[in-house]
């Protein structure tokens, strides 16, 4: 297909509630994974704007970089991400046909947020080549063929649940087994569930980036040298996700503050990157002003944490976090993965 009409996509960010790092091989591919993770209000957006002179357009507005390519010329890109998908999604689908259009992206976070940003732009930049292509790809197929592309085409370390996250949305609890198989499983949580979890939870900026590649690399060599630190430390962060589903779907907020905070200690001992000097003191204040618990959105080092606290507490918990220099606020959670759309 050469011809299209202004097309647009976006895929849902996510917070991790629990078993974040179970999702890494080796482990899960020897003793299996389990993620508890859950979608919210903040995107990354892309948008395809068909062009006439055959050139290949990738602009990334919110970091400031544009790149502009001839037709059928090499595309050696610092915007990796974009091209993985484009030369992917071309090969697969269009028998290797280059496609003119210019693509422009945003995401609702910065790089390394902990939020599965980058991962989030793969997945929308898949959901709108697939739309535009007519490619036979359901949510199962974006998913891994965001991984893919992200983690084998392009090898940047990291783990599954942010693509299957960005591309099914909502609340997951998603189990990782050996031979790339996934399964999603969307818990049926009742209004009044979502509602108190949404009204429990705020989020935090704690004022840096951070590349999780250092961090993955390090709790990865732990794993393949059968380190028995690490190795408690995942099972532990596996156990807590079953743990985790089964306090979020009775409501049970301060059951699930106490395996987030057992979560956390256990995800600080997969890898000594995972927290730092910055982030115990975010944490020891958000505690001393109301909230129940915490840890990092993420691999760890920077980036988002995110905290549970009683609906009554929440707005002085944000008001001392903001008091204190950090970017915090409440959160609303999303029930719909990637999408996109014609106009």
């Amino acid at each position: 297909m050469t011809d299209f009409r202004k097309t647009r996509a976006r895929a849902p960010l996510r917070l991790g509630l629990a078993g974040g790092g179970t999702d890494l091989s080796p482990y899960c591919d020897q003793f299996g994974g389990a993620v508890l993770n859950i979608t919210i209000d903040r995107y990354a957006f892309a948008s395809f704007l068909p062009r006439d002179d055959g050139r290949v357009v990738f602009e990334a507005d919110d970091i400031g970089v544009s790149e502009v390519y001839e037709p059928n010329s090499t595309l050696h890109s610092e915007l990796v991400l974009h091209r993985g998908v484009y030369d992917r999604m071309i090969r697969e689908h269009n028998g290797g046909r280059a496609l003119g259009l210019t693509i422009k992206t945003t995401v609702d976070a910065p790089a390394g947020s902990g939020l599965g940003s980058s991962s989030a732009l793969v997945v929308a930049l898949v959901e709108g080549m697939r739309a535009i292509l007519d490619a036979p790809l359901g949510d199962y197929d974006v998913a891994h063929l965001a991984y893919e592309i992200e983690r084998i085409d392009l090898g940047l370390s990291g783990g599954r649940q942010d693509q299957y996250a960005a591309a099914f949305g909502g609340v997951n609890f998603i189990e990782f087994l050996a031979n790339d198989r996934v399964i999603v499983n969307p818990l049926r949580a009742s209004d009044a569930v979502c509602n108190e979890l949404e009204s429990s939870l705020v989020v935090c900026f704690s004022g840096r980036s951070r590349s999780s590649a250092a961090i993955i690399d390090q709790q990865t060599a732990g794993l393949k040298a059968a380190n028995a630190d690490t190795l408690t430390a995942m099972h532990q962060l596996k156990a807590d996700a079953a743990e985790m589903k089964r306090a979020l779907l009775v409501g049970d907020i301060d059951g699930m503050a106490e395996i987030l905070n057992a979560s956390w200690t256990a995800k600080k001992a997969t890898a000594a990157a995972v927290s730092n000097a910055g982030l115990d003191a975010l944490f020891d204040l958000a505690m001393q002003s109301g909230a129940l618990a915490g840890k990092v959105s993420g691999a760890g080092g920077g980036g988002f944490m995110f905290f549970l606290v009683h609906p009554e507490s929440r707005f002085r918990l944000i008001q001392a976090l903001n008091a204190a220099g950090a970017q915090a606020g409440p959160v609303k959670l999303t029930h719909r993965g990637s999408e996109a759309w014609r106009f």
